[in-house]
C-alpha cells in the first residue's frame, strides 16, 4: 500500500472516504467510537489503596504505630487490659490517611479541571462549516485549518498551502521551519521518507509559524508519529512551588531538631528514673513510659497538616481564579503574582474591548472597501456578521455596509494566492483572478505600506507618488491617529499574469496607494479603575502596541496610564538605547508603540536589569519568547494561539486586563493565607512542644500522645484550612508589593510564632496547676500525672488554639476592626468546642482519653484561660501598630 505522503491529495481524500468539506457529525461520531479520542496514553495513576499505603508511608505516622505498640506493650507489662488508648491512636492514624487520600484527590481535581478548560483547540470542518472543537475529539478523516500560531493537533496530509511554515523540532531536532508543499512524494518502491522530509505533512507536536493552509487528519492519539514516539507519557507533572519546598525544607528541619529533643528527654527521663531502674521487673516498664514521652513531644512538634493545608488552599485558590477568568497554567505563578511590580500589557482586546469598528476613511469608499475586504481573513456569515479576527472582522462590516458583501467579491475575484500577514513587516498581501488578468491587494500599517506605493490613485486615475501627497496622507493618518482611531491603509497593483513568485519581497513594491481606514476600539470601561488600583498597589502598568504612537498615547492618557505624551517611545527608538543603558531608560516610559516581538523580549529584559518582578501578555506566535523571558507570561485565552497559551503561566479567559490585576490580588491574598496558617500551625505545635518539655523537665506529664494527636487533627486542622479560605485585607492591594526575596518568616513572623506559641504554654500549664489543686483540696505544684489537670489542660489547650485562629486573620490589625467575618472559621470553632466537649463529657470517650469530671467552675476557668489569648495578642498588636508607625 502506498504510503500517505506519495499520494495525491484526491487519492489521500478518497482513501479517508471524505472530501474537501470534512466530515459530518455523525461520521465524526462513528469514527470517535472506532478510533477513540485524539489523546497520547496517560500514566497510570495511582489506585486509592496504592495512595493510602503511601499515606501510611509518612514518618509522623510510623511513630504513631509504633506508639500504639508501646502503649499495647506497656500495657500487658502492667497487667492492664487497657486498649483505649492503642485504639484510639490506631484510629487517629487510619483517620489521618483518609483524610489525605480526600485533601490529595481534591487538589488533583482541581488541578486537573484547570488543565481542561486550558486543553488545546482545533478549527475543523464539520457539516460543511468551520466549527471550534477540543483536540482530542478529532478523528481520521477531520479537516482541519491551520494558521500561524497554532500547534497541529494530529497528524494529517496537507491539502490546501498558502505559504505554509511549520516547525517540528519536537519531532525531528530541526528547529529551522520546513516550507510545506501540496504535491505527493515521488517515492519509488518501499523506501520511506525521513520525517522532515516529509513536506506534504504536518504532525501533531508541531507549530505553524507562518501562512495558513488546510489538512486532512490521517492519524490520531496513540498512532501518530509523536505516539509512537511517546509511548506512555505521564498527563502532569507534580510541580512544586517555592513555598512548597521550603516548607518541605522546614519539615525536615523541624523533624531533626525534633528528633535530638527527644533523644535529649528520653535520656534526661531515665537519668531521672534511675532509680526505680535498679527495681526488679521495672526496667523495660519505665523504659517504654519514657520512650512514650519522647513520642509525645514528637507528635506535638510536628505539624504534620502543614504541607497538605498549603497545597489545598494553592488548589483551591487557582480555582476561584478560574472562575474569574484568570486560568493559572502552573502553581508557581500564585506565590510570584503577589510580588508582581511591572504588568506589560497589549492594548488592542485587553485594555480595549476589540470591537473595532471602522468610523472614517480616506478615499473611494467602494475601492478602499473592497481592498479592505478581498485582503482579510474573516468571512460573513449566514446573519452578515463578520467572524474571525476582530480588525479584519470592522474591514469585512464596513465593506458589508456598503453593500459589498466578501462571499460576493470572492466570487467574482477568487483568491488564488497570498502573502500571509507578518508582524514583523506589519502588512499582508493577496492575489485575485479577475477578467483574465490578476489583481494584488495589500493592508497594513500606513507608514509602512505608503513606503512602498509609487502611485496613488484619485478620481479614477492613476498618478505618480509625490512628496506632497505623500505628507498630505500622513497629516490624514496622524488626524485619525490623534483621535485614537487604529489605521490601517490600502493599496493595489495590477497583474497582467499571475505572479510567478508569492514572497513579500517580491509582490510589496511598486504598489498603488487606495486610501485609509480609521477604527475605534473603546477601551474597556473597568480598566480605568484597573490601573488606578495597580497605582494604589505600587504596580506599573505599561502598554505596548503595534499601533501608532499617537494612537496608543491617546488611549494611554484616557486610561492614566501616562499623563504626557513624552512618557512614549516607538520600537525604533528603542532600538538606539544601548543594553547597559536601557534599564534606565526603561522607568521613563509607560508605552511603547509601532513595536515588534523583539521589543518585547528587550523590554521585559530591561525590567528584570531592575529587580523588577514582571508580567507580560501576549498572544501572536512571535510573542512566546517575551512571554517566557516575563515572570509571569499571560496569554490570550480568546486571541492567543496555542504556541502563547503553552508557554504561559497563566490565561486570560476574557483577554481583560482587569482580570490580571485581579489574579495579582487574589495572588496576594492566598501568600498572605497561607502564611497565617503556617503562623498558625507552627505556633500551636510550638506551644504543644513546649508544654511538653517544660512539664517534663519540672516532673509531671502535661499531656499523652493521644490526646496531642486529638489537637492536632480536630484543633489544629480545620482552622488552618478556615484561615485559607479568608477573605483578603481592605488593604490587600493599597500596600507595596512583597520582596520576591523574602522568606517564610519575613515581617516578624517568627516572633509572633514565639511569643504567642509560649502564651499558649502558659495558659495550658496555669490550667494544668489549677485543675490539679482541685484533685488535691488544696495549692500544691504537680506531680506525676493529674488526671483533673490533664483534663483542663486539654480543654484549655483545644480551645486557646481555637480563639487564636481568629487573631490570625490579621497579623497586625485588630480583629475587631476586620468588617467581614469568615463563616467557615466560626464553623470550624463551633464544631472543636463539640467536639472537645463530647470528649469531656461521654463517659466512655472521657474514660478512653483518661479524664476526669469537671465541675462548672473549672470549665470556666479553663475557657477563661483559654480566651485571655485574644486579649493578649490584640494587646501586643497594638504596640506593634504603634511602633510601626513611628
Amino acid at each position: 500500500m502506498k504510503k500517505i505522503y506519495t499520494q495525491s491529495v484526491g487519492e489521500v481524500l478518497q482513501g479517508l472516504g471524505v472530501d474537501a468539506n470534512g466530515l459530518s457529525t455523525q461520521q465524526a461520531k462513528e469514527r470517535l467510537e472506532k478510533y477513540g479520542p485524539n489523546k497520547l496514553k496517560e500514566g497510570e495513576k495511582p489506585t486509592l489503596l496504592q495512595r493510602f499505603i503511601a499515606q501510611l508511608k509518612d514518618p509522623m505516622l510510623i511513630i504513631l504505630l509504633i506508639a500504639a505498640g508501646v502503649s499495647a506493650l506497656t500495657g500487658m507489662l502492667a497487667g492492664e487490659n487497657e486498649w483505649a488508648e492503642v485504639i484510639i491512636i490506631l484510629a487517629v492514624v487510619l483517620l489521618n490517611a483518609i483524610l489525605g487520600v480526600i485533601q490529595e484527590s481534591k487538589a488533583e481535581a482541581a488541578i486537573e479541571a484547570l488543565q481542561t478548560m486550558t486543553a488545546a483547540t482545533c478549527k475543523v470542518l464539520r457539516d460543511g462549516k468551520q466549527v471550534s472543537l477540543h483536540s482530542d475529539e478529532l478523528v481520521p478523516g477531520d479537516v482541519v485549518l491551520l494558521e500561524a500560531g497554532d500547534a497541529v493537533p494530529a497528524d494529517g496530509r496537507i491539502i490546501e498551502n498558502a505559504s505554509l511554515k511549520i516547525e517540528e523540532a519536537a519531532l525531528t531536532g530541526e528547529s529551522v521551519p520546513v516550507n510545506k508543499a501540496l504535491e505527493a512524494l515521488g517515492v519509488t518502491g518501499e523506501a520511506d521518507v525521513p520525517l522532515g522530509d516529509r513536506k506534504n505533512m504536518c504532525y501533531m507536536g508541531s507549530t505553524v509559524v507562518y501562512g495558513r493552509g488546510k489538512a486532512v487528519i490521517t492519524a490520531t492519539g496513540m498512532e501518530t508519529e509523536m505516539g509512537k514516539i511517546a509511548g506512555a507519557l505521564a498527563a502532569t507533572q507534580k510541580e512544586q512551588t517555592p513555598l512548597q519546598r521550603k516548607l518541605d525544607e522546614l519539615g525536615k528541619l523541624l523533624s531533626k531538631m525534633v528528633l535530638g529533643i527527644c533523644v535529649f528527654i528520653f535520656a534526661f527521663n531515665l537519668f531521672m528514673a534511675r532509680g526505680e531502674l535498679a527495681v526488679q521487673g521495672h526496667a523495660l516498664t519505665v523504659i517504654l513510659e519514657t520512650f512514650m514521652v519522647a513520642v509525645s513531644l514528637a507528635v506535638a512538634a510536628i505539624p504534620e497538616g502543614l504541607a497538605t493545608v498549603v497545597t489545598v488552599v494553592l488548589s483551591i485558590g487557582v480555582t476561584k481564579m478560574s472562575q474569574r477568568n484568570a486560568v493559572i497554567r502552573r502553581l508557581t505563578a500564585v506565590e510570584t503574582l503577589g510580588c508582581t511590580q511591572v504588568i506589560c500589557s497589549d492594548k488592542t482586546g485587553t485594555l480595549t474591548q476589540n470591537k473595532m469598528t471602522v468610523v472614517d476613511h480616506l478615499g473611494d469608499t467602494a475601492k478602499v472597501a473592497t481592498a479592505m475586504a478581498l485582503c482579510s481573513d474573516a468571512n460573513l456569515n449566514e446573519n452578515d456578521q463578520a467572524e474571525g479576527e476582530p480588525t479584519e472582522c470592522a474591514l469585512v462590516n464596513f465593506a458589508c455596509a456598503e453593500g459589498l458583501k466578501k462571499h460576493e467579491l470572492e466570487k467574482a475575484t477568487p483568491r488564488v494566492d497570498e502573502a500571509p500577514f507578518d508582524s514583523s513587516r506589519k502588512m499582508m498581501s493577496t492575489i485575485h483572478a479577475v477578467d483574465g488578468a490578476y489583481v494584488q491587494y495589500t493592508k497594513g500599517a500606513p507608514d509602512v505600506v505608503l513606503s512602498l506605493c509609487a502611485y496613488y490613485e484619485e478620481n479614477g486615475e492613476v498618478r505618480p507618488m509625490t512628496d506632497a501627497k505623500r505628507s498630505e496622507i500622513m497629516a490624514a493618518n496622524k488626524a485619525m491617529a490623534d483621535r485614537a482611531l487604529r489605521v490601517l491603509a490600502a493599496a493595489k497593483r495590477d497583474w497582467q499574469h499571475k505572479p510567478e513568485d508569492n514572497t513579500p519581497e517580491y509582490l510589496e513594491r511598486e504598489l498603488v496607494f487606495l486610501g485609509l481606514t480609521g477604527m475605534i476600539d473603546p477601551v474597556r470601561p473597568e480598566v480605568k479603575a484597573a490601573i488606578e488600583e495597580c497605582r494604589s498597589a505600587g504596580i506599573r502598568a505599561v502598554m505596548i502596541t503595534g499601533d501608532h504612537k499617537d494612537t496608543a498615547v491617546a488611549i494611554a492618557r484616557e486610561l492614566g496610564i501616562i499623563t504626557d505624551a513624552s512618557q512614549a517611545i516607538t520600537g525604533s527608538e528603542l532600538d538606539n538605547i544601548p543594553d547597559d543603558q536601557i534599564g534606565e531608560f526603561v522607568k521613563k516610559y509607560g508605552v511603547y508603540a509601532r513595536v515588534q516581538p523583539e521589543h518585547k523580549v528587550r523590554i521585559v529584559n530591561a525590567w528584570k536589569m531592575n529587580d523588577a518582578i514582571t508580567a507580560m501578555t501576549g498572544d501572536g506566535v512571535n510573542d512566546a519568547p517575551s512571554i517566557k523571558s516575563a515572570d509571569i507570561g499571560v496569554g490570550m485565552g480568546i486571541t492567543g494561539t496555542d504556541v502563547t497559551k503553552n508557554v504561559a503561566d497563566m490565561v486570560l479567559a476574557d483577554d481583560n486586563f482587569a482580570t490580571i490585576v485581579s489574579a495579582v490580588g487574589e495572588g496576594r491574598r492566598i501568600y498572605d493565607n497561607i502564611r497565617k496558617a503556617i503562623q498558625f500551625l507552627l505556633a500551636s505545635n510550638m506551644s504543644e512542644v513546649l508544654g511538653v518539655f517544660c512539664s517534663t523537665l519540672m516532673g509531671f506529664t502535661l499531656l499523652k500522645p493521644v490526646h496531642l494527636l486529638f489537637i492536632n487533627l480536630v484543633t489544629d486542622c480545620f482552622p488552618a484550612l478556615a484561615l485559607g479560605m479568608e477573605k483578603a485585607e481592605p488593604d490587600t492591594m493599597q500596600r507595596p508589593p512583597r520582596d520576591s526575596r523574602e522568606g517564610i518568616f519575613a515581617g516578624g513572623l517568627f516572633g509572633d510564632i514565639a511569643y504567642q506559641g509560649i502564651l499558649v504554654t502558659v495558659l495550658t500549664i496555669v490550667s494544668y496547676i489549677i485543675g490539679n489543686c482541685f484533685e488535691a483540696g488544696r495549692i500544691c505544684m504537680p506531680v506525676g500525672v493529674s488526671n483533673h489537670g490533664m483534663t483542663m489542660a486539654f480543654l484549655t489547650m483545644s480551645m486557646c488554639e481555637i480563639f487564636h485562629s481568629f487573631n490570625l486573620r490579621s497579623q497586625r490589625k485588630s480583629i475587631f476592626s476586620l468588617k467581614s467575618h469568615n463563616v467557615i472559621l466560626w464553623a470550624a470553632m463551633a464544631g472543636s468546642l463539640l467536639l472537645t466537649t463530647l470528649v469531656l463529657e461521654v463517659p466512655f470517650i472521657a474514660s478512653a482519653f483518661g479524664f476526669t469530671p469537671i465541675g462548672l467552675v473549672e470549665y470556666s476557668i479553663a475557657m477563661v484561660l483559654a480566651l485571655l489569648v485574644i486579649p493578649v495578642v490584640e494587646i501586643v498588636k497594638f504596640f506593634q501598630r504603634k511602633a510601626s508607625t513611628r
